[in-house]
């Protein structure tokens, strides 16, 4: 009797012993975002956001009103409007499509897929994140042309020209508009570390969601409870405490650091920490959060078994 012996050829092997491309990962994730129904009914919530404060402004003439009376206010509070919608909605829309690409895997059991052919975790993780920041950059883009575009038809509107963009927006307004931008960027770059730690810790995609979008109204909310036990106890631990939640720090952060001449763009729309903070400390706060979130999914997805 004579035994035949199978051996494998170098391209079978060659094939077998290939790993995804970081690359690869990466665009296999933004494919997989822009497939779900889910991030188009967002996105066009987030457009709509966008436009509402223009809408406003024009249907009550209240834009109008301010370039009569003080134009350098009227400009300054257009940049404070678009970079608050920035931050509260694109954000939004971002922890929202942080907690969906992440927990997705999760609940439905294609991450023990993923990496059985030869994805590694911390590969996988890192291409996610890699895939949401180019999402991030988009949706920034997005929002400054559509603020743009806005912002001329409302000024054409309301007076029949763009001089408060090219006559009264100095070098200084821009520089202060640069900042702004800056610390709006920061803001979306920590929620994003926040719904991915989140998730990860959950494993869930009912979890990272709910978790994630819960997080900012749970600080924002825990101010008055706060200042209730303060008032009750006349303890000083109270106020401090309320000065190393994140949410709080990131609503104060413009307004701390922009110049006074930017004030109406910095105004405060939401709670701030019930102790005085600058600019540093709303930096060093949501520093040492980006620093837990990421440290804490990191350790997690290299360490923790895989159970779905």
């Amino acid at each position: 009797m004579s035994t035949a012996l199978s051996i494998p050829s170098a391209a079978s092997t060659q094939l077998h012993t290939a790993r995804p491309s970081f690359v690869g990962i990466v665009r296999g994730e933004l494919f997989k975002i822009s497939r779900q129904i889910t991030t188009w009914i967002f996105a066009v919530l987030l457009l709509g956001a966008i436009c509402l404060p223009y809408l406003v402004d024009s249907a009550s003439g209240r834009l109008k009103e301010q370039i009569a009376t003080n134009p350098s206010n009227a400009l300054y509070s257009l940049l404070g409007a678009d970079m608050l919608v920035l931050k509260v909605f694109g954000g939004a829309f971002l922890i929202i499509t942080t907690a969906r690409l992440i927990g997705m895997e999760y609940s439905g059991g294609t991450i023990r897929v993923l990496l059985s052919r030869g994805v590694g975790r911390l590969q996988l993780l890192f291409g996610k994140l890699t895939a949401l920041a180019i999402v991030a950059l988009g949706v920034v883009i997005m929002t400054l042309v559509v603020d743009g575009l806005l912002a001329v038809v409302s000024l054409l509107f309301a007076v029949g020209n763009i001089d408060l963009l090219t006559k009264t927006a100095t070098s200084t307004f821009w520089q202060d508009s640069g900042t702004y931008l800056l610390l709006a960027l920061l803001s979306i770059g920590v929620s994003i570390l926040m719904a991915t730690a989140l998730t990860v810790v959950g494993r869930s995609l009912a979890f990272g969601m709910s978790a994630s979008m819960l997080w900012y109204p749970a600080d924002n909310f825990g101010m008055i409870f706060l200042n209730l036990a303060y008032l009750l106890t006349k303890s000083d631990f109270w106020r401090l405490v309320s000065g190393d939640l994140l949410g709080p720090n990131l609503n104060a952060m413009a307004a701390a650091i922009l110049p006074e001449r930017a004030g109406q763009a910095g105004r405060v729309n939401f709670a701030t920490p019930l102790v005085p903070v600058d600019g540093g400390h709303t930096l060093l706060v949501t520093g040492i959060f980006a620093v837990i979130f990421a440290a804490t999914a990191i350790v997690l997805t290299a360490r923790r078994d895989i159970k779905e």
